[in-house]
């Protein structure tokens, strides 16, 4: 693969652990994507480095729900809640521009909680502070994955 080929990879593997981060891509399977992509075009050593890349996208894709709802579970919060979460942020992203996801995503989650515990405020407000931390988790699992792939791809480049 030529240079401009490279870059171009290296430029969606960027917007990928930009995903991660935001949640509005399915980020570790963007960098995932264009390292397949890369292996195409370049073959050979490539296909070892997609596998790695693989491994570590599909084991944080599986880790992240495993680490962020035993958290949940252990601090007595539904993953359910989360989904109220995600109602939440969708509708916020609509009615607040910009801010709205970051603002409606922790209110769905209040308010699952506090129909939950009918409405203890303190209990529900604590479970919101649980699940935000979760998501946080999910995050970090998942920017690894990510990162591993993307470390494997720059190792990739110099080997081929």
């Amino acid at each position: 693969m030529e240079l401009w080929g490279e870059l171009l990879v290296g430029l969606v593997i960027v917007l990928g652990l930009f995903g991660v981060l935001v949640q509005v891509l399915p980020g570790g399977f963007v960098v995932l994507g264009a390292i397949l992509v890369w292996a195409i075009f370049t073959g050979g050593i490539a296909w070892a480095v997609l596998a790695v890349a693989a491994l570590a996208t599909v084991a944080a894709a599986v880790g992240k729900y495993l680490v962020a709802g035993r958290y949940m579970l252990r601090n007595d919060v539904r993953s359910s809640t989360l989904w109220w979460g995600v109602v939440g942020g969708v509708i916020g992203f609509f009615v607040i521009p910009v801010v709205g996801m970051l603002v409606g995503f922790p209110l769905g989650v209040y308010v699952a909680e506090a129909t939950k515990r009918d409405w203890d405020t303190g209990a529900a407000w604590r479970a919101t502070l649980v699940a935000l931390k979760a998501t946080g988790l999910s995050i970090l699992v998942e920017l690894a994955g990510a990162i591993v792939a993307t470390v494997a791809w720059i190792v990739g480049l110099f080997l081929t």
